[in-house]
């Protein structure tokens, strides 16, 4: 399990480089208008993928099943199934997406970009209708739990990608160009995933002849609480651009954007455990090995906890001042006040929204965190609204820090009762050593922010490798220090033998 999700780590650090390369590079190529009015295409267009209906998730779920089974027959009706609902969903985006162009055309689009920007808009449009189909390889391999090979083809994606932005924005800085980039990465991940399943599992048929209503609707009864699990995913993250688009101008985007943009990034590390989580729960639930399943929801819950102690202290502490570097200057207190808030409310809601919601859904248990997420989306919806006239940027992100704590000691009590679990429990064993842990990574980097005044992307870097290293012995030596679930030893003789290999 740990190889799986060290495979999803290289992949978001591969994708957090490429960021790291484009966000300064696309944002003084488009200019701060035309990077907002991109932002504002993607924030719109995003809401089409709730089209998929939730059933990216139904099919891995039961597509793992399946194959714990080896029932190779009810593996290629899930797949033919799901590729039917992937072409109708599709076909219903690209219509959708038409209407929605005329409400993107509401917002004041700058006069010079209002030629381009429906071109954009459309060519956006028809690369998430097609990214439906698109997803059924991945489905198809996180359920053969290969996510080696399938997070190596995303690597390679996420560098063509790279590419083709820095060049073609060079030979002119168009939001067509932008559009047409990510539709040709789509044509290359889809096309090299499925030769790899071709090769690897000779047995997997897609085919329509294999679609079956009768799994269409096992895969609905699963998939409509996913869908309100994206659809809350939209309302947290995604629909602050729309909301200072309307109130503040296309203008005043970016520096929330560029915030928010180092939270996903983060949200996406522990999400990557997520996508390990919930098939092997499922497996495990399937098995009745009860137990193990209770040891993993413990242990990963350790494991994201870890990462987001040391990574938001980082970024609470360094954040804002490596906006203004990475960027533009100008980013570094309106961008930082952002991350600051936003910081502090992922400390609770990271470990939950990687391990705590994904531990329920492999269980098929799908319906709480899904009104949950979809409450916790409205309530920031209406609070972002109310907020951001008075407070600005700022009250944007109260707007969606507060709906996330409470989402996640939700989630925590839901998640802890299904397992057997004592949330008392639970809680002491994750949190006291953790938050004790933390405090010398704290002082460590206060001490180089405001005595040694790090001010370049270089001592940046080098004190948060630094606060890494210490969080790491720390770790070790401290917080999993005869921890029952946690095997130091074992995992450094592993990593040698890794290495040595």
């Amino acid at each position: 399990m740990l190889r799986n999700v060290g495979s999803n780590w290289a992949l978001i650090l591969v994708t957090l480089a490429t960021t790291y390369l484009l966000t300064p590079f696309v944002f003084h190529t488009l200019g701060r208008e035309g990077y907002g009015t991109w932002t504002l295409i993607t924030a719109m267009t995003g809401y089409i993928s709730l089209l998929t209906l939730g059933v990216p998730a139904a099919c891995v779920r039961y597509l793992a099943q399946d194959v714990a089974e080896r029932n190779t027959r009810r593996m290629n009706e899930t797949i033919g199934s799901c590729a039917g609902l992937y072409l109708g969903c599709g076909l219903i985006a690209c219509a959708i997406g038409a209407g929605f162009l005329f409400w993107f055309l509401s917002y004041p689009i700058p006069a010079e970009l209002r030629a381009e920007a429906p071109f954009a808009f459309a060519v956006m449009t028809v690369t998430v209708a097609s990214s439906f189909f698109g997803l059924l390889p991945e489905g198809i391999l996180f359920a053969h739990h290969d996510f080696v090979r399938r997070n190596l083809v995303r690597i390679c994606g996420v560098l063509l990608r790279l590419g083709l932005t820095v060049t073609l924005l060079m030979l002119d800085a168009s939001l067509v160009f932008m559009a047409l980039v990510q539709f040709v990465a789509l044509t290359f991940d889809f096309t090299v995933s499925w030769i790899l399943i071709k090769r690897r599992y000779p047995e997997v048929r897609l085919s329509l002849s294999n679609f079956r209503m009768e799994r269409v609707r096992q895969i609905f009864s699963f998939s409509a609480y996913v869908l309100l699990l994206s659809a809350g995913v939209r309302l947290s993250f995604d629909s602050d651009a729309l909301v200072i688009g309307a109130f503040q101008g296309v203008a005043s985007i970016p520096p929330y954007v560029v915030a928010n943009s180092l939270i996903v990034h983060l949200i996406d590390f522990v999400i990557a455990i997520a996508a390990v989580v919930a098939p092997m729960t499922t497996k495990l639930h399937a098995e009745r090995r009860t137990d193990v399943l209770r040891a993993m929801f413990l242990k990963w819950s350790t494991v994201a906890t870890a990462i987001s102690v040391v990574s938001g202290l980082c970024l609470m502490v360094l954040g804002p001042r490596f906006i203004a570097l990475w960027v533009d200057p100008t980013f570094e207190r309106p961008s930082g006040v952002v991350l600051e808030v936003l910081v502090a409310s992922c400390f609770i809601f990271l470990p939950i929204r990687g391990v705590a919601v994904p531990v329920l859904m492999g269980l098929g248990k799908p319906k709480i965190p899904a009104l949950a997420f979809i409450a916790a989306g409205v309530l920031n919806l209406g609070l972002s609204i109310l907020l951001v006239k008075p407070l600005g940027l700022l009250g944007v992100a109260i707007g969606t820090a507060i709906p996330n704590v409470l989402f996640s000691v939700y989630i925590l009590h839901v998640a802890c009762r299904e397992l057997g679990i004592p949330v008392g429990q639970a809680f002491w064993y994750v949190v006291p050593r953790s938050a004790i842990g933390g405090l010398p990574i704290l002082g460590l980097l206060l001490w180089c922010r405001l005595v040694l005044d790090v001010s370049s992307i270089a001592g940046i870097i080098a004190t948060c490798a630094a606060a890494v290293i210490a969080f790491g012995i720390i770790w070790i030596t401290f917080v999993y220090r005869d921890d029952p679930y946690v095997d130091v030893k074992a995992y450094l003789t592993r990593m040698r033998g890794w290495s040595r290999a």
